[in-house]
């Protein structure tokens, strides 16, 4: 027993003593500094690693591969790190498939086999035997070239497909015959944040913007999204501007064609929340764009028809949305009619078979309830546990649907509905090796710093000590309306199976409890957000779930605007800190190409000084200040053209800066990757085993 007890001393011992040494002997770049400086209000703002805003620049370029030598070196020392990753590989190694959809004569679906960079599209007929529609793995030879969404004709006859190379958000288009794949005219290029909404089979409506010149992403100010119709057989050069541009100009347009074919519905925005609404009757040649509502500060949308008789979706004075209907012929909400009133539950909407499915999130969970096109209440259709429903909407002509549910603890299942009788039966069961009965997960709430009530639930295996010790992942967003819910995730089994907690509270500025949360954590009520985020954190450190020393954050995009604000303010709130494509110079964001409409949600620095001001106060970037700071790893992408890399260039050099604690400061860039979408497995598990590996190795624990 001496001898065992020996060993694992030695064990523990020589990953603490490997922490130690490369701690102390990292070779951070010698990053230079300029003399940039900025003046707001009077106020002079320095701006040192302004340079890095050039990810195109030959120096930057340079500084990018030094950085990542020093994080992977440091990453491959790292003892456990290689075990970590084929245990993931041995996770992900299953077959996993997409609820299925019909189009035309073909059912479709999509398929993974377990370890393919991209999941394949298969179809077939009836109960025929499947075969391969679109195989993404083909596109290019590392994988890193996916299939970003498909678009079909009414009849099924025609498919437009999007691509995206290197994980970019600008598509390229292709349209193909489903009969036999052959590509029919030209391949549209440069498209961005846009579906392809089909009129008959003779061509299509579609949005972008006007690329900036090669390099520059300092072009914000200037982009007024697009929308264009593609007349099949024609040059996209020629294709004709129906909406946008220099004379309406939006930062954001979609537009969707109804299901019998007869309107354009049209959404404009200036921010992403928030629109105004149009239709345009296309069964009448000439017919003008008709504004339905031109209020930028709620969401609405069309969801169904019936004849001139349309369903909308709308949050106008009921802030967690309710249905409505009214003429086309004149369509101003003072004619809206009440179809299914708003509840203190938020609202989201599915339609099919001719019925409606009204989806609910009750304490960020969901609660279905089917009704019939005139109102009534139908059913609420039985799920198996507490988790996320997400589904449903199918072909007004289909008496089946499906929907897939989940939750932290419940793999995805595909179910099979029956709409007529409300009968839900297994259609796809998820192989992952993991079994949920070992697992539970609880809700609870707490309160925030000004007493508002925020709900997180927390996962663990059963029968967990709760002694202070247990390394956790605390995971949250709050920000742009959007809503966290319970989904199961094959990386967590990694913490999970080796006695670790994953947390994730729903913070203010989410879409938990509708805009009037959502607002609660915009603009100067923006700290809110970070205030909840760190009472969650204190609340499991009260309740000894864990403590600072075994506590991890993370949150991607606003997520890691949110990381990198609580990590300057306190940093002593945890162990390691994960800001992944943070939002981190909040001064300048709006100057870059993708961040000019988020200003609804985050104020801008030239709004006024109060504005500028606040976001000085908060800004990551600018926050930073010498002093010791949690091990973070900062992570982004070369071709992140959402959440430019410039934000987590800057944000990581100047944390290199002013770290004088022991713990390590690195950047993960990776290559031929973006914002996250369309990533390869290969690339999802080597993000997943750093993400672990840099935890465990932190927080000073061995992992076997």
């Amino acid at each position: 027993m001496k001898k065992l007890t020996l060993f694992i001393l030695t064990v523990l011992s020589a990953s603490y003593t490997f922490a130690q040494m490369i701690i102390k002997k990292l070779p951070y770049p010698n990053t230079k500094k300029v003399d940039t400086v900025n003046t707001y209000f009077g106020t002079e703002v320095p701006d040192p690693y302004r340079w890095l805003e050039d990810d195109q620049a030959a120096d930057t370029k340079q500084w990018v591969k030094d950085e990542n030598k020093v994080t992977y070196d440091y990453l491959g020392q790292i003892p456990f790190r290689d075990s970590i990753k084929k245990r993931l590989e041995t996770l992900w190694n299953y077959e996993k498939y997409s609820a299925p959809f019909k189009e035309g004569k073909y059912t479709y679906f999509y398929k993974n086999d377990g370890l393919q960079a991209q999941s394949v599209l298969w179809r077939q007929v009836g109960d025929g035997t499947p075969e391969v529609f679109l195989d993404p793995n083909k596109f290019s030879v590392d994988g890193t070239t996916s299939l970003q969404g498909i678009d079909f004709t009414k009849d099924g006859s025609l498919a437009a497909y999007q691509i995206s190379e290197a994980g970019s958000d600008w598509r390229k288009v292709i349209v193909i015959k489903t009969d036999d794949k052959a590509q029919v005219g030209d391949t549209l290029r440069d498209l961005k944040f846009t579906g392809i909404a089909w009129k008959g089979n003779e061509g299509f409506y579609y949005s972008t913007y006007d690329k900036p010149k090669k390099g520059s992403q300092l072009s914000g100010m200037t982009q007024y999204h697009k929308l264009f119709y593609h007349q099949m057989g024609s040059p996209q050069t020629q294709d004709k501007l129906i909406f946008g541009g220099e004379q309406t100009p939006r930062r954001y347009i979609g537009a969707y064609v109804t299901e019998d074919q007869r309107f354009l519905v049209i959404s404009a925005a200036n921010s992403t929340t928030g629109n105004e609404l149009y239709i345009q009757d296309l069964s009448k040649p000439g017919s003008e764009i008709v504004n339905v509502v031109n209020n930028f500060d709620n969401d609405h949308s069309v969801i169904d028809n019936v004849g001139s008789k349309l369903y909308i979706l709308t949050n106008l004075y009921q802030p967690n949305h309710k249905i409505v209907t009214v003429d086309a012929s004149d369509p101003k909400p003072i004619h809206w009619k009440d179809l299914i009133p708003a509840t203190k539950n938020v609202l989201t909407v599915s339609t099919g078979g001719g019925k409606i499915f009204a989806e609910y999130l009750k304490d960020a969970a969901s609660l279905v309830l089917q009704y019939a096109m005139n109102g009534k209440l139908e059913r609420t259709i039985e799920l198996p546990a507490i988790g996320t429903a997400a589904g449903f909407g199918t072909k007004k002509e289909e008496k089946e649907t499906y929907y897939t549910f989940t939750n932290y603890v419940y793999p995805p299942t595909i179910f099979k509905y029956d709409i007529a009788t409300g009968q839900s039966t297994v259609f796809k069961k998820s192989g992952v090796q993991f079994d949920p009965t070992q697992y539970g997960s609880k809700q609870v709430f707490y309160r925030s710093k000004d007493g508002t009530k925020i709900p997180m639930i927390i996962t663990y295996k059963k029968g967990l000590v709760m002694n202070g010790k247990n390394p956790t992942l605390l995971y949250a967003y709050g920000g742009f309306n959007i809503s966290l819910t319970p989904a199961f995730s094959t990386s967590n089994i990694i913490l999970l199976e080796h006695g670790g907690i994953y947390a994730v509270p729903n913070l203010r500025g989410g879409g938990e409890y509708g805009e009037t949360w959502h607002r609660a954590g915009t603009k100067l009520h923006k700290q809110n957000v970070f205030d909840d985020f760190i009472a969650a954190a204190e609340y499991l450190e009260k309740n000894k779930y864990t403590s600072k020393d075994y506590l991890a954050i993370s949150g991607g995009s606003n997520g890691g605007l949110l990381v990198g604000a609580v990590m300057t303010q306190r940093p002593d709130l945890c162990k390691v800190a994960f800001p992944a494509v943070g939002v981190m110079d909040m001064l300048r964001y709006n100057k870059f190409t993708a961040g000019a409409g988020w200003a609804y949600d985050y104020g801008t620095a030239e709004d006024n000084k109060e504005m500028f001001e606040y976001l000085y106060k908060y800004s990551p970037y600018h926050a930073l200040k010498p002093g010791n700071y949690p091990a973070t790893m900062v992570t982004t992408a070369d071709h992140d053209d959402r959440v430019v890399p410039a934000h987590s260039f800057k944000f990581g050099a100047r944390l290199q800066e002013y770290q004088k604690g022991t713990a390590p400061v690195l950047i993960r860039i990776e290559t031929k990757a973006g914002h996250g979408a369309g990533q390869s497995t290969e690339q999802i598990i080597s993000g997943q085993t750093d993400k672990w590996a840099f935890m465990f190795q932190n927080m000073g624990l061995d992992w076997k």
